[in-house]
């Protein structure tokens, strides 16, 4: 698709390898040198627990076939431009004060899960139960703190595919082992395909706070009466873009290193384009 973004011209294609590592490498390969950035997707490079970052062990492999071209996971924007997204829900009037959120993983969004804790949300955090099948959840931003500083260096030398849902893994039907981790919730928050791997039949009155979704996702949660849907990035053409898109945009405007960007560099564009969080109301 084209878009234009303050005046430059972009084309954003995406480009699925269906889970291949390897085929993966070699079209990063093919585009380093031919385009201006890269934004990595079904992936993460960094995971976080407060100011420390965590590489991902396969993710270097992605990174280190490419030399030339900016590559970016979308990690550096979701500090400010999640933490953006709830202020800006709040100041439309919606509160998460003494919601009940369930954070599917909060590792990948950490900016997410300290701006809903400061607007006083009652967390759970998912990140053991979703990321690693073990259910139990985490009750207290605090609890989570130390055991993302604990577990984090041993999770990011697993395989990615353990941690998340790639390829065909995507597609499955919903399984709603953990439907009542969903129940006791007012507000499901999160990467969206982790929210879906285990999506009830019911998500009556819910509101949904996520990322990258497509047309059909949203038609699946009107389906199943979600309440509300907040997208962190704005729509185009019926689908919201991960992070990584939209960071590898950013990087393109900017026509900076990933290293060089600061967190005033994205608000200023973020203001320039007037950012507004995406809200649908669905039933």
């Amino acid at each position: 698709m084209e878009v234009e973004l303050l005046g430059e011209q972009f084309r954003i294609e995406r480009i699925g390898t269906d889970g291949d590592f390897e085929k993966a490498i070699a079209l990063l390969r093919q585009l380093d040198g031919q385009v201006d950035a890269i934004g990595l997707g079904g992936i993460d490079i960094y995971l976080f627990a407060e100011d420390k970052r965590y590489v991902i062990r396969d993710s270097k492999k992605l990174v280190a076939a490419v030399s030339r071209t900016p590559v970016v996971d979308g990690s550096g924007l979701k500090l400010t431009l999640e933490k953006l997204a709830v202020q800006k829900l709040e100041e439309k009037g919606f509160s998460f004060k003494g919601k009940k959120v369930l954070m599917v993983s909060a590792v990948d969004r950490w900016g997410m899960a300290c701006a809903l804790n400061e607007a006083g949300a009652q967390i759970t955090f998912g990140d053991l139960i979703f990321g690693l099948g073990i259910p139990i959840p985490i009750r207290t931003f605090e609890s989570f703190r130390v055991l993302a500083r604990a577990l984090l260096p041993i999770v990011v030398q697993m395989p990615f595919k353990v941690l998340y849902p790639t390829g065909k893994e995507q597609e499955k039907e919903p399984d709603p082992k953990y439907a009542r981790f969903y129940e006791e919730a007012d507000v499901i928050a999160g990467d969206f395909l982790f929210l879906r791997k285990y999506l009830p039949s019911s998500m009556d009155g819910k509101w949904i706070l996520t990322n990258t979704i497509t047309a059909d996702d949203v038609e699946d949660l009107r389906t199943r009466r979600a309440a509300y849907l907040f997208t962190t990035t704005p729509e185009f053409d019926g689908r919201s873009f991960g992070t990584n898109v939209m960071e590898a945009v950013f990087i393109a405007l900017l026509g900076k290193r990933p290293d060089e960007v600061t967190t005033d560099d994205y608000l200023e564009l973020l203001k320039k384009l007037n950012y507004e969080p995406r809200v649908e109301k669905l039933v």
